[in-house]
């Protein structure tokens, strides 16, 4: 079966975040089940999971091809045609998740339906998960399964939109909220509450400085588009009435760390911040505080791995040694939760994805479909790098 196919199956499942990917899995397990293939879902969840697939000997470090199942939201974008139905114009696919990442997804199912026809010394595994778009949430279950396996794979290939070009490493992210907190007081008497809405551009502006600091004082990676780690503020809500003085306000932020950085000691300079912020207000407005919540972080990825980047390049046909990309993905929970080198490399670019008329260009899957197809060649005469 054609990965251009599979792909027009695929984005038939409207697997937004947070929504059932059940009935994609299913399509998946009905696609590779008379492959011979072992097949297990995980999960915590009741209405979505990960899919773990195996082809070859089970007792082997294989090479793991991962990618998430779900797509980003269409709502409000001003798409030309459904966004679920696989459309072809001009030698391009348009269709939400072809190019994050389903494209990846069905060049990995047609590839494990060609590795069953073939006797592999090193298996081929295959990890499909659920919620990366909304922080890496779904592929935790599935590492935890992963750790306690007695052999773990010995490479995971994350398939996210690359171009077709290696990547070796993105930044860590944690998302956080701060929650300030005044006291509410009529606005005819407004001196006499804290206005926790000035509390948070207090902060939001302390944030600022923090960042002008980070950039100047703190490590730099010249391989990232920004070389340097960054704080972002990107919502912000408080406040009930004009007529009253806000005693609530919270701000959702994010910290994106390069390797050299750690993220740990930013999030302790966040603190510091609100505090010397609120320290000198408690005297009059003991409740002022501005409380700063980790909401999810998931960790940056470096590869070093001489080996896996000189088997990855060699299997591109370039001496690609890899760049580094400035979003995230799972590789980094894998590398650091399995110990294992990940790198990415997937069909389509960052550049179309998330937007109305997400396309891939079916020449970037033929090109994937013909490094998958050197990768079994590899697999097939057992791998070692």
């Amino acid at each position: 079966m054609l990965s251009s196919e599979i792909l027009k199956d695929l984005i038939a499942f409207p697997t937004v975040s947070r929504s059932s990917n059940l009935q994609l899995l299913s399509y998946v397990e009905d696609l590779l089940a008379p492959c011979g293939a072992a097949i297990r879902r995980v999960t915590t969840e009741s209405d979505r999971a990960n899919l773990w697939i195996t082809i070859g000997p089970a007792d082997v470090p294989g090479v793991l091809l991962s990618g998430h199942s779900d797509v980003v939201p269409v709502s409000g974008q001003p798409w030309s045609h459904d966004p679920f139905t696989l459309v072809e114009e001009e030698g391009l696919l348009y269709g939400r998740g072809t190019a994050d990442m389903k494209g990846f997804l069905a060049c990995a199912l047609a590839c494990a339906i060609k590795a069953s026809q073939r006797r592999l010394a090193t298996p081929l595994h295959i990890a499909i998960s659920y919620d990366e778009e909304i922080g890496c949430v779904g592929v935790r279950s599935l590492l935890g399964m992963l750790e306690n396996e007695p052999v773990r794979p010995a490479l995971c290939w994350i398939g996210e939109p690359t171009s077709m070009r290696l990547a070796t490493g993105h930044k860590g992210k944690v998302a956080l909220r701060a929650l300030c907190t005044g006291r509410a007081a009529h606005s005819a008497l407004a001196p006499n509450g804290l206005n926790a809405i000035h509390l948070a551009t207090d902060f939001i502006a302390s944030l600022r400085e923090l960042q002008n600091d980070i950039a100047e004082r703190m490590n730099q990676d010249p391989d990232y588009d920004i070389p340097y780690s960054t704080v972002h503020v990107g919502l912000i809500a408080g406040g009930e009435a004009l007529n009253i003085v806000p005693s609530g306000c919270t701000i959702d932020f994010e910290v994106r760390n390069i390797a050299e950085d750690s993220s740990d000691a930013i999030v302790d300079e966040i603190r510091g911040v609100a505090a010397a912020i609120v320290q000198p207000l408690r005297t009059w407005y003991p409740e002022a505080d501005i409380a700063i919540e980790i909401v999810n972080a998931y960790p940056g990825l470096n590869t070093r791995h001489e080996g896996a980047i000189q088997f990855m390049s060699s299997l591109s046909g370039t001496n690609d040694a890899g760049t580094k990309v400035p979003f995230g993905t799972e590789g980094g929970l894998f590398s650091e939760t399995l110990g294992i080198p990940a790198v990415l490399c997937g069909p389509g670019s960052m550049d179309q994805g998330h937007k109305a008329n997400e396309f891939v260009a079916r020449e970037q899957i033929e090109l994937c479909d013909a490094m998958l197809d050197r990768l079994l060649d590899r697999l097939e005469h057992g791998l070692e790098f």
